[in-house]
């Protein structure tokens, strides 16, 4: 499906503010409710609008600490435990302290990004979890100063 700047500027509305009503979005847009009624429906059934979300205030749940931690894999101990690469990232994906895990390419493997509630539990994480799994054979931590963009 081709989508054209109408459609982009649904979703980039949606995507500031999914809890928006039709008719707000119409109102921000100035354009009729039942073109955007229309055009969200048909995103939505063509798989371009896979669903909605939330955004949360990390710092009132505590997690003060955002950091992204690169993993590089050691294949031959990875495949000793019989697990792949995306079998350990879905493992670990599963942490609740783990907000998002993307395997790239380049010098390493899987990058994880961590919300934690302070350094002392991102270091219990990185010494006593993270190192400890078999497969992961070195971390680095880059510590998030601040976030531009928190959606």
């Amino acid at each position: 499906m081709k989508i054209d700047n109408t459609d982009r500027d649904i979703l980039r509305v949606l995507k500031e503010n999914s809890k928006l009503s039709y008719r707000g979005i119409a109102k921000k847009l100035l354009m009729p409710t039942t073109t955007v009624h229309h055009r969200v429906r048909k995103l939505e059934n063509e798989g371009i609008i896979k669903g909605y979300s939330v955004v949360i205030d990390n710092e009132k749940l505590g997690n003060i600490i955002c950091a992204y931690i690169l993993l590089k894999v050691d294949y031959l101990l990875l495949n000793k435990g019989d697990l792949t690469q995306k079998g350990l990232a879905a493992k670990i994906k599963q942490r609740s302290d783990v907000e998002d895990v993307a395997m790239v390419t380049g010098g390493v493997d899987i990058i994880l990004k961590i919300r934690t509630t302070g350094v002392d539990m991102l270091n219990k994480l990185i010494t006593e979890d993270l190192r400890k799994i078999e497969g992961v054979s070195s971390t680095e931590t880059l510590l998030v100063l601040d976030e531009l963009d928190k959606f």
